[in-house]
């Protein structure tokens, strides 16, 4: 048996940091991480997918300039080998990074291996035990993989990152956040895509008028939906491509395809983490129980990141982490109900989204104002020639303070930061409605658009 002060499992962008802080607070840290420095976000999340969408984008750049009054000489292609090359050369900045810190760092004892609890407050690593009276698992989520899939030769977020050759025809099954931005980006680079959604619109989550828009101009871009489609078998041919068999009332009941890409939904890493043998609840899903302060049901075991099914986000993630560390070493407060929810659809335009949607507030029974615009009205927009896509806010009628705000469209993912402000502030919509903002700007149509407010 080794003890330490505190085990964190887990180098996720909650668990990393905490290390880090713990260690400088002078506690002497084992650190378990079973595959790679970073977690999803770093390795195959936020970090490589990001640097895929720039090169799609860059692609696009070459295809469409002609409406700029650029003429752009056909033969554009994609290299998917140097693309890998260049999020490959980004990922290991971050890992190395990662890696160099923890071997320079005296009271961090690091070991590489798969956690199980074996008792309270105690962990088995490679054989060997581990124990200390505080515990922190930061173990993050994975790919599910339907049953009907599980012999198949299929990709998933991460594997999908490792090809070198652009598939000839990709069908990805799921149209939420992952299936759409890797469906856009993989049409961008050359190959044919086709998405299946057993639902009867693509991310189901967003208000109808959103996910309608996104739906027309992915749509524009050459990307086949087949929605109402439920799958029930995939089969690999002899010739190496994919056909899946659908349940549909509409179009051909098989699609045949080179690759198949499964995104369908996440599941947390807990399975193999044994937490029952640490008294550690979890839901029906395998999420951690954790209460306000991020502590599960065992005293000073906390549960951080995607596991905790709080937030399924590094920003929450590293959320998390603040809130431990804040309570912890500077004798705050915080609670993970202190949070908005907010995120980013990372297409082509991207969607930022702040707080609820219309329809949640509805449900919710508050009374709405509304304002909307959409982006072939906002000067800057039509400068830059990406007009597709709206802005809408919604205001609480009684109290005038912003609910939730929806921005698709050029720069909607660096735009929703500064909505987010006002409502973390607490203070009312005509604080921005009466603000300056910069012209020409995206920004700056905001507070006429919210000079528009009317009762929904």
């Amino acid at each position: 048996m080794e003890n330490f002060d505190v085990i964190i499992i887990g180098s996720g962008q909650a668990g990393t940091p905490l290390v880090f802080k713990m260690a400088a607070a002078g506690k002497k840290v084992a650190f378990i991480e079973k595959e790679h420095f970073g977690g999803t976000c770093v390795n195959d999340g936020c970090t490589p997918t990001k640097a895929y969408v720039a090169s799609a984008r860059r692609m696009w750049d070459a295809v469409n300039g002609k409406g700029l009054g650029v003429i752009i000489p056909e033969g554009s292609s994609v290299d998917l080998k140097k693309v890998k090359e260049r999020k490959d050369a980004i990922v290991r900045k971050s890992t190395d990074g990662i890696s160099k810190g923890v071997k320079d760092d005296d009271n961090i004892t690091f070991f590489k291996g798969e956690a199980r609890f074996t008792g309270g407050k105690t962990i088995s690593v490679n054989n060997t035990e581990l124990r200390a009276d505080e515990i922190y698992i930061n173990v993050g989520a994975r790919a599910v993989i339907p049953d009907d899939f599980k012999e198949l030769d299929y990709l998933t977020n991460k594997s999908i990152l490792q090809l070198e050759k652009l598939p000839g025809h990709l069908i990805i099954i799921g149209a939420s956040y992952v299936g759409l931005e890797f469906g856009q980006m993989f049409r961008r680079f050359g190959s044919k895509v086709t998405i299946v959604e057993k639902g009867p619109k693509i991310i189901g989550r967003e208000d109808d008028e959103i996910t309608g828009q996104i739906l027309e101009f992915l749509k524009e871009e050459g990307i086949e939906f087949r929605l109402n489609s439920t799958c029930v078998q995939g089969i690999k041919n002899k010739d190496g491509s994919v056909t899946v068999k659908l349940e549909c009332d509409e179009g051909d009941p098989e699609i045949t395809g080179s690759h198949i890409l499964l995104a369908v939904g996440r599941r947390p890493n807990t399975d193999t983490l044994n937490p029952e043998a640490g008294g550690i609840e979890t839901d029906e899903r395998g999420y951690i129980k954790v209460d306000d302060y991020l502590e599960t049901s065992v005293k000073g075991v906390y549960a951080l990141g995607d596991c905790n099914g709080k937030g399924a986000f590094t920003h929450t993630s590293y959320n998390d982490f603040e809130i431990i560390a804040d309570n912890k070493f500077s004798g705050g407060n915080r609670k993970v109900t202190d949070r908005i929810i907010t995120y980013c659809l990372y297409i082509d335009p991207p969607l930022g989204r702040a707080g609820m949607n219309k329809t949640e507030a509805e449900d919710m029974g508050y009374e709405i104002m509304e304002a909307k615009m959409p982006m072939d009205r906002v000067n800057r927009a039509l400068e830059k020639g990406e007009t597709k896509g709206s802005m809408s806010i919604i205001v609480d009628s009684r109290t005038r303070k912003i609910l939730g705000a929806s921005i698709l469209g050029v720069g909607g993912d660096e735009i929703i930061s500064g909505i987010l402000n006002i409502m973390y502030a607490g203070v009312p919509y005509t604080v921005i409605r009466d603000s300056v903002i910069p012209h020409p700007t995206v920004s700056e149509l905001i507070p006429s658009m919210l000079e528009g407010l009317e009762e929904s």
